[in-house]
Order: C-alpha cells, then structure tokens, then sequence
C-alpha cells in the first residue's frame, strides 16, 4: 500500500473556518426547528435572522478508513432563543465508542454531554481550552458567551455521525439558559423521554 501525502490546514480564527478543508457544513436558524423549548421565540427570530448561518463546520477528511483522522473548525453566532442559548444539533458517534477532541480558539461556549443512560456533564470551553470527549458519550456544543464561538476539533475518521438519538428522546435531559445574572445554568428538559435499557445496552455493546 502506498503512503498517502502530509496534509497542511490553516486555522483561521477570524472568520472561524479551516483553510484548506475539504468539507463545509452549515445551519440556519431554521435548520434547527424543534429543539429549542420556546417555540414562539423561535419562530419569531427565525423570521428576523432569514438564511443567516448560526453555525458551520469546515473540515479536512483525508478518508473515511479507521485509524486516520478527521480535523476541523466549528464556528457560532452568539444569541439566544427565549431564556436558550445558541446550540448544535449534537450527536453520538454512529461507531458509539469513537472519541471526539475540542480546542477552544476564541468566545466562551460549553460542552453539553449526556450518556445513553441520562447522565449529565458540562466541560466549559474558552480560549486554549481542550475538552475530551469520552466514547458513548453524546455531546452538544452551546455558545454562552457574547462573540463568535469557535472551536478546533478532531475526532477518528471512521466515527460517523448519529443525531437521531437526541431527538427520538425528546432533546438532550438538560437545556443549557440564562441565568439572569450574566451567566447560565442547566435546567431540566420538560420534553426529554428516558431511552429503553435495551437501546443503552446495545449502544454500550459496540465496545471494540
């Protein structure tokens, strides 16, 4: 087998993208219809903020084989919908056992990470800040901060993606709000449906 060449990306942390990605993905207001709790909030921004981009991801994917390595920028406006922070659609990896990595570059954001099982963790982002996302853990970047949240990120490249876990249970246990006093706070998710044991098991399972 031949080796493949060294590859060479900027990060440009200006305007929050990869120079030299291969890849670029992103997402209106719209795109994320019914994940935020306040509906009327929503619909009413959404009307004010048009085709604007909330947030997007540009990467570098050499391949897709397992041992190599997908590397990339992640980009978000600040705001809020209702008292709710700006938010990703959020995943679990689709191979669930699949680690992820987030470098903080500029703004203040927050890793939200829920097991299968519900379990709730947050890990606060900032600049120079490398966050760890374990395997089977599903996670959901939140900017809480008043400037562009962008972030570096690399993650195995046989990962994929599954988004259909958050919503099939309602969204994730925890919203990520305001707190009225310049800062936020986690509350309960009054939409959230516990997953079946059998489903985390069989998640837990794809241990390699």
């Amino acid at each position: 087998m031949g080796l493949r060449e060294p590859g060479l990306c900027f990060v440009d942390v200006a305007r929050g993208e990869l120079r030299g990605a291969t890849n670029r993905y992103v997402k209106t207001l719209a795109d994320l219809e019914g994940l935020y709790e306040d509906a009327a909030a929503f619909e009413a921004l959404r009307r004010e903020m048009g085709d604007t981009v909330v947030y997007e991801v540009t990467d570098y994917k050499p391949s897709d084989r397992a041992g190599d390595m997908i590397i990339g920028v992640t980009r978000m406006l600040p705001g809020k919908v209702g008292r709710e922070y700006f938010l990703t659609r959020g995943h679990i990896h689709a191979r669930a056992d699949r680690p992820e990595m987030y470098y903080g570059e500029s703004g203040r954001g927050l890793m939200l990470l829920e097991s299968p099982a519900g379990e709730i963790r947050t890990v606060e982002i900032g600049p120079r800040t490398l966050c760890y996302v374990p395997p089977f853990w599903i996670h959901r970047s939140v900017n809480v901060g008043t400037e562009d949240l962008v972030m570096t990120f690399a993650y195995p490249a046989d990962s994929g993606q599954d988004y259909d876990i958050i919503a099939k249970a309602g969204g994730m246990r925890r919203r990520i709000v305001d707190d009225g006093r310049g800062g936020w706070t986690a509350v309960d998710n009054a939409s959230y449906r516990v997953r079946p044991a059998a489903l985390v098991d069989a998640i837990l399972a794809q241990a390699s």
